[in-house]
């Protein structure tokens, strides 16, 4: 049985590389890709999800236009050096991609209304789309989901944007908390996991040279381009990890990921700004059940690695 599941993305290198394992796994039924601000700005960002849609023939999918920027209204840096001007390092979407048909906002509701109970929504990206869905529709909006799967966080190791902060928190701290707080039954995947997730440019040789999909020609560009980014800032490092394949992968392999409950929160404001919290000594407070999170503490990336191969090794990438 495939999950049907809603993305929520901001392509970038490693959310491209997300989103055409989400294409390739038969175990993954995309129902659609919520597109917005992020590693891009937000037109940049709908333009690559389409272009990777193209790609792989699956225009059918629909792409709903995120957000423009955070709940706080602050201006936004943007990574070029890490994800390239267009958000896929040298390569750049041809210019036929251009007026894009994208759906607003409230298609995310209708989805999760069509697949009632039997939908994982799997963020990638900032928060702030899903915390919108809260804003405007209540505690309950998306009550009907069955499960979050969300990249995000950094507990007791360093952030990757502050000493303490992970970037999809960092960037929009007031939708990672109400995120945190409001939705259900949420799989945290934090840096403490995908920092290990880490693919070598061997195994994107090999799969450039041998992969039957049509995203055989982004691959070694695009890696390649992340890959130095990742050399000039953690140095000595052997590959670049693929942060946001992590959750979708943990969906599809349940004992890939082990998991601590405990209730996560998220500083909004001041000098630690987007840190996630969770009280990790050996007799919590006690919170309730309701409010638990399942944080990814351990990952088995012997298994991330053959099965990222797997995924981008079968032929039979064309799947409605």
């Amino acid at each position: 049985m495939a999950y049907n599941v809603l993305m929520i993305a901001d392509p970038g290198i490693d959310d491209s590389f997300a989103i055409m394992y989400a294409l390739l796994n038969p175990k993954i039924n995309l129902v659609g890709i919520v597109s917005g601000y992020g590693n891009t700005p937000k037109e940049q960002s709908v333009k690559n999800t389409a272009y990777l849609l193209r790609l792989g023939k699956r225009e059918d999918i629909p792409i709903i236009a995120g957000t423009a920027g955070p709940l706080s209204g602050e201006s936004i840096q943007y990574y070029p050096e890490i994800h390239g001007k267009e958000g896929l390092g040298p390569i750049k979407p041809p210019d036929t991609i251009k007026n894009v048909n994208v759906y607003d906002i409230n298609k995310i509701l209708e989805i999760v209304n069509q697949y009632k109970g039997d939908l994982v929504i799997v963020s990638v990206g900032r928060l702030t789309e899903l915390a919108l869905m809260f804003i405007l529709y209540g505690n309950n909006a998306l009550k009907d989901v069955a499960a979050f799967y969300i990249m995000g966080g950094a507990f007791l190791v360093p952030g990757n944007i502050t000493a303490e902060a992970e970037a999809n928190f960092y960037i929009d701290p007031i939708a990672a908390n109400t995120v945190m707080e409001k939705a259900h039954n949420i799989y945290l995947h934090p840096l403490n996991i995908t920092n290990k997730a880490i693919i070598t440019p061997d195994i994107i040789n090999f799969l450039s040279e041998n992969s039957p999909t049509p995203f055989k020609p982004l691959l070694k560009p695009a890696f390649d381009y992340y890959f130095k980014a990742y050399q000039k800032n953690v140095p000595g490092i052997h590959g670049a990890p693929l942060h946001d394949v992590l959750p979708l992968m943990a969906l599809t392999i349940p004992d890939l990921v082990k998991y601590f409950p405990r209730r996560v929160t998220v500083e909004e404001f001041g000098n630690a700004k987007g840190k996630s919290i969770a009280d990790f000594r050996p007799k919590p407070d006690k919170e309730p059940p309701e409010s638990l999170d399942y944080i990814g503490m351990e990952a088995d990336i012997q298994k991330f690695i053959v099965n990222f191969m797997e995924i981008f090794l079968q032929g039979d990438f064309h799947k409605k």
